[in-house]
């Protein structure tokens, strides 16, 4: 008989009963953290307004905050900005998105850096963004053959993301947060 103290797993179907702000990661009840800072609110509202102006001509991808996105039946996420280039086929989005930013606070680094970063990649995320906005620096992560490649750090550059004709501003990000880096 083993020692070890069963651990329990939860199910999607547990989450959408939960009272609070939680996520769900491989079965694990996660607390969000309280509602974001003011300087993570601006820039998650930087990074939305000029993703949805990039891609107002292309006619199948759209750009969604702050939405869950369920990529199995023990794991629901909620990314601040994300990009799908599909219709969903329901109300939730159960594919991954091509797309995805996080705009990273002291709470949330490790989460966005280390278990976001690895169930991203392994769930086939295309792109993946973290935002720092105290060092007004973004880092861009490709999947490549299933891993995660990095693109660069991008503090004032500006850069394609694959999903439209037109570059990302990083500069813009930093704008309202005291100007330029």
């Amino acid at each position: 008989m083993s020692k070890e103290p069963a651990a329990e797993a939860y199910k999607v179907q547990d989450y959408l009963q939960w009272e609070g702000d939680w996520e769900l990661i491989h079965g694990q009840p996660v607390p969000r953290v309280p509602s974001p800072s003011f300087d993570h609110q601006q820039v998650s509202a930087a990074v939305f307004r000029q993703i949805d102006e990039l891609l107002d001509e292309c006619p199948r991808c759209q750009a969604v905050f702050e939405i869950d996105v369920e990529f199995a039946q023990d794991t629901v996420v909620r990314p601040d900005v994300l990009v799908i280039c599909y219709q969903p086929e329901s109300e939730r989005l159960t594919r991954a998105p091509d797309l995805i930013f996080e705009v990273l606070s002291p709470k949330t680094t490790r989460r966005d850096e280390v278990v976001k970063f690895d169930l991203y990649r392994t769930e086939g995320v295309s792109h993946y963004v973290l935002v720092y906005p105290e060092a007004k620096k973004a880092k861009v992560w490709r999947l490549v053959e299933g891993e995660f490649g990095k693109v660069g750090d991008f503090h004032d550059e500006t850069h394609s993301l694959e999903l439209s004709k037109y570059a990302f501003d990083f500069g813009r990000l930093w704008k309202r947060k005291g100007g330029q880096a």
